[in-house]
């Protein structure tokens, strides 16, 4: 299999979506939020600066995530999401290291992330690959009833 790392392209807007929604909804329920990001990643991630990374295996999106600009050269990594058959593979790994790298590539000062406690792989992941708790509120108010982990990283 053929994996390959690389900014949104058009029509990857669906899949961005359909990837985040498959574990969010289930796990948390969606959020006001999550659906004015999902529904427009255009609007509401790149055109104020922002980036999404697709993940995809022999040209099928498998996983994704996005870096939110908060100004200042901070950027929040955000709807991170890998297919649920490729779960437990290291594809997680791949895709937050290839975020990092993305991230330090346009020049940015800081990672921040929000999570939750009810995804204890997810916060062993972002410990693993850098990223230190910080105090609820130390970077800005959560838009999300899920949220209860915050983690940032310098780069």
């Amino acid at each position: 299999m053929s994996l390959e790392f690389r900014p949104l392209s058009d029509g990857d807007e669906v899949a961005f979506r359909d990837l985040n929604e498959a574990w969010i909804g289930p796990i948390f329920g969606m959020e006001p939020e999550d659906y004015k990001i999902l529904s427009d990643p255009v609007t509401h991630i790149l055109n104020p600066g922002g980036h999404v990374l697709m993940a995809l295996e022999d040209g099928t999106a498998v996983g994704c995530c996005a870096l939110l600009a908060m100004g200042d050269g901070t950027f929040e990594l955000s709807k991170m999401a890998v297919h649920e058959s490729r779960r437990g593979a290291g594809l997680g790994r791949k895709l937050i290291e290839y975020a990092i790298a993305h991230a330090r590539g346009i020049g940015a000062k800081r990672l921040y992330l929000e999570t939750s406690t009810k995804l204890p792989n997810a916060v062993h992941l972002y410990e693993s690959t850098g990223f230190r708790h910080v105090p609820e509120g130390s970077v800005r108010d959560s838009p999300y009833r899920r949220s209860d982990v915050f983690m940032a990283m310098w780069l």
